[in-house]
């Protein structure tokens, strides 16, 4: 079985969360452009946004996201990653191979830099939402393995904030 779907199922049957996760690759557009906006987002330019295409194997990276209302109040998102490791520590240097951080957007806009497997999301617009988790490199390069960017969706339909 193909890890994506793997992953994707394992999500679905054991996750718990709201929503749904999209196998990186599932045909879903990205403009490639870094939408700084909302907090953490800002400042740093992506006008040359730069991809690191890695090969597929045992020590390729596997990215999965899940999202949870949080009982008092907005989301909670948890990231399943494997062969990567985030290193705050690092960002905006050089790229080493297996380490790097997040970007989160909302709709389409990046809203924030994540460094861990848990985040907090305190406000979602109304209606019907596409969450997105995309693994970058120390230097903002995005990451992909064989082609297929290392960046997958959760949808939520988000009634109440």
């Amino acid at each position: 079985m193909d890890r994506r779907l793997s992953m994707l199922l394992i999500g679905l049957v054991f996750g718990g969360g709201i929503g749904f996760t999209i196998a990186a690759g599932n045909g879903v557009t990205f403009d490639g452009h870094d939408h700084a906006t909302g907090h953490g987002g800002g400042g740093h330019d992506h006008s040359e946004i730069t991809s690191i295409d890695l090969p597929a194997g045992d020590t390729a990276p596997t990215l999965a996201a899940q999202i949870f209302k949080d009982p008092a109040s907005g989301w909670n998102l948890k990231i399943e990653k494997t062969n990567f490791t985030f290193a705050p520590q690092n960002a905006s240097t050089v790229d080493v191979t297996g380490e790097g951080h997040a970007h989160l957007y909302v709709n389409g806009d990046k809203t924030a830099r994540l460094y861990a497997d848990w985040f907090h999301i305190d406000h979602l617009p109304e209606g019907d939402v596409l969450i997105e988790v995309a693994l970058n490199s120390n230097d903002h390069s995005q990451l992909s393995v064989d082609g297929v960017p290392l960046r997958v969706g959760v949808q939520v339909i988000n009634t109440t904030n």
